[in-house]
């Protein structure tokens, strides 16, 4: 989505760039990252214990970069951050694929990897709350996954004031989708009784088994908050989400107008303004 490119005027460049700048100078005076190439030395402090981790080795006593990025620590943890690079699974992972291929015993899913991910129609729990995670490794270096039915409050968010489902994928990908809240068994035996009775009562549950407009332009909404994050290149969060919503539902924003030039240059001026503070 990054590759949406904004039209902005030279107030606007300059406006947005002012952000940018001042949320990398706030990015590296609270975390101390830096950018880094291969073969760079990563500076440590061996007195507090370094553990050395992803994109990172050790020559001659000191730290070095092995790939591209920036430096990330997480107390005693020092890794480099790659700035572009294909999801690499890891067990447990919650992600969102796109189903490819279908097969009788099986489905390919295309998961943001070097390769498609297998899961196998065996392993899927049907018919709530399922989601797809990464199981284990095969012997041909393709990922099988299996789908779980109990949810991980990280990745799965529910908006019920928006009457949306919300997917963070390990992977990159995002969900946006209606919220379906599942019904009881007596509610499910009185339609079934109903449609067997009448049929004008068929009719009417059946038309409102449609997304209701309200709904539909919510998932709109998120969605295009999350196409302007990823635009500005931000972590894409929960929090971040609904902020952006907010301030475009504040001003009576258009949901199309919401990926115009003016509207991402103030989403990265409030962002900047919210870190500072």
């Amino acid at each position: 989505m990054r590759d949406i490119e904004l039209s902005l005027n030279q107030t606007q460049k300059i406006r947005l760039q002012r952000s940018l700048d001042k949320l990398q100078s706030l990015s590296s005076t609270s975390n101390c990252n830096s950018s880094v190439t291969v073969a760079d030395t990563i500076p440590v402090n061996y007195e507090d214990g370094v553990l050395k981790g992803h994109g990172t080795s050790e020559l001659e006593g000191e730290v070095i970069a092995t790939v591209c990025g920036v430096v990330e620590r997480v107390n005693k943890l020092v890794y480099v951050r790659s700035l572009r690079s294909r999801y690499k699974p890891e067990t447990g992972d919650i992600i969102v694929g796109r189903i490819v291929e279908v097969s009788q015993k099986r489905w390919r899913v295309e998961i943001n990897s070097n390769q498609d991910a297998v899961l196998m129609l065996s392993s899927v729990t049907l018919p709530d709350g399922i989601q797809a995670e990464v199981r284990n490794l095969q012997h041909d270096g393709t990922w099988q996954l299996h789908a779980r039915s109990d949810k991980r409050k990280q990745h799965f968010h529910q908006l019920d004031q928006y009457g949306v489902l919300l997917i963070l994928g390990c992977n990159g990908y995002v969900w946006v989708g209606e919220l379906i809240e599942a019904k009881d068994s007596m509610e499910t035996d009185d339609v079934k009784e109903s449609e067997k009775t009448n049929a004008d009562s068929s009719l009417e549950v059946s038309e409102q088994s449609y997304t209701a407009a309200e709904t539909r332009q919510n998932i709109c909404r998120i969605a295009n908050a999350i196409r302007v994050l990823s635009i500005l290149g931000f972590n894409i969060t929960i929090e971040l989400i609904l902020e952006i919503v907010n301030l475009s539902t504040s001003l009576n924003l258009d949901i199309h107008d919401m990926l115009g030039a003016e509207f991402c240059v103030a989403v990265a001026e409030k962002e900047a303004e919210r870190r500072s503070t």
